[in-house]
């Protein structure tokens, strides 16, 4: 019997180890397409959360095993009190998954696999880079149960493809195979099955041999690029270049160039 983590879960359920300074977190629940119960949402949170505090953690990247990624939330797991609200569950829940996935100050990497639908769809989409096999499919299921879609995703989608292609995807329950999803802007790449792991580990040790506070910087300004006008936007680079250059990292990189070599990052 597997040891439980802190939230409860037991350790073989959601495997997490940190390997040259990369946080690989796998679900790990075939037998359900690694669906995610209210306890492994927590969980996944508390790793997000313990990711981005960690100085030697920098970088995160996030897996199923056994084919798939994630089909979605449990729903044979505990949605929540008698006495709180739906809105309440979906604050405390859903929302609060994608949005650890969004606020983690390191980067985020999805490697998809088979399906990710529902909450699975969206919490791929909402990592940094999606790295996608060819069998990978992205299914906007809420529809076909009559729900809207939670967990960020009509957000999400929206700034990942526009309004016009995420009515689409919402309205009709779509089901997106890995080359359309590519070409459509909702993944990075797509790689043969057997190419997943090491392309995913380059990315990974590349993300974590880099600037980590600099990254962190220009993730914070990407992601909120979408919610504010030109002279906000334009302010916050400012601001965050100006805190980017008190980086051991920033001096490095000046005194690099300045000495025509590679420079090595700390992550500082």
């Amino acid at each position: 019997m597997a040891e439980d983590a802190p939230s409860g879960v037991p350790s073989n359920e959601i495997v997490h180890r940190i390997e040259n300074g990369v946080a690989w977190i796998t679900l790990n629940r075939p037998d359900v397409k690694n669906a995610i119960a209210p306890a492994h949402r927590d969980r996944l949170i508390e790793l997000f959360e313990e990711a981005g505090s960690d100085d030697g953690t920098r970088c995160v990247v996030i897996t199923g095993n056994g084919g798939s990624f994630c089909s979605g939330a449990d729903l044979r797991g505990s949605s929540g009190s008698a006495s709180e609200s739906v809105a309440d569950v979906i604050r405390k829940g859903a929302q609060r998954l994608i949005a650890s996935v969004i606020d983690c100050p390191k980067p985020v990497i999805a490697g998809v696999d088979g399906v990710a639908a529902g909450i699975g769809a969206h919490l791929a989409l909402a990592c940094d880079l999606v790295v996608a096999t060819e069998r990978a499919r992205f299914i906007e299921v809420f529809v076909r149960r009559a729900l809207v879609p939670d967990g960020g995703g009509a957000y999400l989608l929206v700034r990942l493809i526009g309004p016009q292609k995420a009515k689409e995807l919402i309205f009709f329950g779509g089901d997106v195979h890995a080359q359309d999803a590519h070409e459509m802007g909702l993944v990075n790449c797509v790689v043969p099955v057997d190419d997943l792991e090491s392309v995913l580990r380059e990315w990974a040790e590349r993300l974590a041999a880099g600037p980590t506070k600099t990254i962190s910087l220009a993730k914070k300004l990407i992601n909120g690029a979408h919610d504010v006008d030109r002279a906000t936007a334009f302010e916050a680079e400012a601001l965050a270049q100006e805190e980017n250059m008190t980086t051991e990292d920033a001096q490095e990189g000046v005194r690099s160039f300045v000495e025509r070599r590679e420079p090595n990052f700390k992550g500082r």
